[in-house]
């Protein structure tokens, strides 16, 4: 039995059909919260979020994270208000700033995202409190703008809101105005030693302390009873993201050659051989440091340390061959 609260992480590895199983496996054993992403180009978070909140009852669901740019901050706050009318008080509003190059790919200009990250969170907080707003920034502009309930009652909605924070500036924001803070996966215990440091500046300058902040982490959790079949599921997804989100391996120390390398194997968006292929490059102690991959006691023993380096609820991403021994591996009851 785990010792600390534990959630769960579905990005687009299962189908529909079986995430939802294992949302209502990982609720009857007494995991906090699931959190869904908004997964490259491939499955929008929203709608599974929905899926998971009908057909559950106690367990919290959570974006981890929504992009920030492609949806207007009023029809944010509508799009959590009405996943709260599915789950009241149940529903995690997790937002991020996205990456690249995705986005300038499909169009975006993450153009000052410290200053529209700010804007955006205090706009779609006004409106799920049932407020009127009228805002006028560099990025966001409402005018007499609320969520104009006709058929329910006018209420506050309980929706938390979590920034995805990588660079330690956004986590300084993070510190300064949000509930809290989701934590990204594939770092070090290292990374989160600076990234709690940088809340809690943040959470000083608003009057705050660090406790006042709830920090889910996300970590990759490769569980198997063969301890290479684990780690080599692993490092399938840390060559992915060696390529792809470079600024978050830089951010926990991996070596730039490796980076380059790595980068130099792979096209944007890679393919499944080409991952596989640069996958040889990446040595078990990378894999290691960034992921807890290996027998259920060392998964349990990296996700300690997590734990220990700040994080409150581990969300763990189940990348080995059988998800719900993983979930069993961390079970609350």
């Amino acid at each position: 039995m785990s010792a600390y609260p534990v959630a769960l992480y579905l990005q687009d590895a299962h189908s529909m059909a079986d995430a939802m199983e294992y949302v209502r496996y990982a609720e009857e054993r007494g995991f906090k919260a699931v959190w869904q992403a908004d997964s490259r180009l491939v499955r929008e978070a929203t709608v599974p979020m929905a899926a998971f909140a009908a057909s559950t009852k106690t367990i919290k669901i959570g974006s981890g994270v929504l992009d920030m740019w492609t949806r207007n901050p009023a029809r944010l706050a509508a799009t959590f208000s009405t996943l709260d009318d599915l789950a009241p008080g149940r529903i995690l509003c997790g937002l991020g700033a996205w990456w690249e190059p995705l986005a300038s790919k499909v169009g975006v200009n993450r153009h000052r995202p410290l200053r529209a990250m700010r804007e955006v969170v205090t706009v779609v907080r006004a409106l799920l409190a049932d407020k009127n707003v009228t805002f006028h920034g560099d990025y966001v502009h409402l005018d007499g703008v609320e969520l104009d309930y006709v058929h329910q009652q006018r209420q506050p909605k309980d929706v938390p809101i979590y920034i995805g924070a990588t660079g330690m500036k956004m986590m300084e924001l993070t510190g300064e105005l949000a509930d809290g803070v989701v934590l990204n996966y594939l770092v070090s215990p290292d990374y989160n030693r600076r990234a709690i440091a940088a809340l809690g500046e943040g959470a000083a300058r608003a009057g705050r302390s660090i406790d006042d902040l709830d920090r889910p982490q996300l970590v990759v959790c490769s569980l198997a009873e063969d301890r290479n079949e684990a780690l080599d599921a692993a490092r399938l997804l840390v060559t992915q993201y060696l390529g792809q989100q470079p600024h978050i391996m830089a951010a926990s120390g991996v070596p730039d050659s490796l980076l380059e390398k790595v980068n130099a194997a792979l096209t944007w968006p890679a393919t499944k051989d080409q991952v596989a292929a640069a996958a040889v490059l990446v040595p078990d102690e990378v894999v290691q440091m960034l992921c807890a991959a290996g027998t259920a006691d060392e998964c349990r023993a990296k996700v300690d340390e997590y734990v220990a380096n700040g994080a409150t609820c581990p969300i763990l991403y189940p990348l080995g061959p059988n998800v719900q021994a993983m979930i069993d591996a961390f079970a609350l009851n």
